[in-house]
């Protein structure tokens, strides 16, 4: 997958606290580049570019993943934009992030796909997948995967662990309870400007 290698404080500047892509705060609270401070009004069209490129950097995502998501969405019952949310926070590579077994979803995206992390005991490296409620994701028997979890843990990446999961610490092992709720989504965003956004592509 193509996805960003950039400097991640940049990103963060310009569009605001990216809890998945990284732990670090920029110093500077005004976006990067020469007319950074002095920003003029901007269009109905940037505000809804911006929100989608929330979603994109923070669950680290091409441009066509996210708008298979968003026509995946609209499939579905319900609000699209809560829809998109709860299929974006149920990928593999987030849950791992929320269970607080890796600091970043980058970092998790890579545990996963080196082959870490267990769902129901099998080994899945794909980062996309889907977990469902029920499922249970647990740590490759292993020395080497068990230690890299067990560092991981010292420092998560967010302090609380949503209300759809639940964690053992001594087993190293999460259970997905349910779908994740709106309010539990540690992402800053309006999701219906993404929704709007991409009206006429979806």
């Amino acid at each position: 997958m193509a996805r960003y290698r950039g400097p991640r404080l940049r990103v963060v500047r310009r569009l605001g606290e990216l809890p998945g892509l990284t732990r670090k705060t920029a110093r500077r609270a005004y976006p990067p580049g020469q007319h950074g401070q002095n920003r003029r009004k901007r269009s109905e069209y940037a505000v809804r570019l911006e929100e989608k490129q929330k979603l994109r950097f923070n669950y680290g995502l091409t441009e066509r993943q996210l708008l298979r998501y968003v026509r995946k969405a609209r499939r579905a019952s319900g609000s699209t934009g809560q829809a998109l949310l709860q299929l974006l926070e149920m990928r593999l590579d987030n849950t791992v992030f929320r269970l607080g077994m890796a600091p970043t979803i980058p970092a998790a995206r890579q545990l996963v796909s080196h082959g870490h992390v267990t769902v129901n005991g099998q080994v899945v490296n794909v980062p996309s997948y889907q977990c469902k409620p029920g499922e249970e994701i647990g740590v490759r028997n292993t020395d080497r995967s068990r230690k890299l979890v067990e560092t991981n843990l010292q420092f998560p990446g967010l302090a609380h662990i949503p209300s759809h999961l639940e964690f053992d610490k001594n087993k190293l092992v999460g259970k997905v309870n349910g779908i994740v709720e709106r309010e539990w989504v540690a992402l800053q965003v309006n999701e219906l400007l993404v929704v709007e956004y991409y009206s006429r592509q979806a």
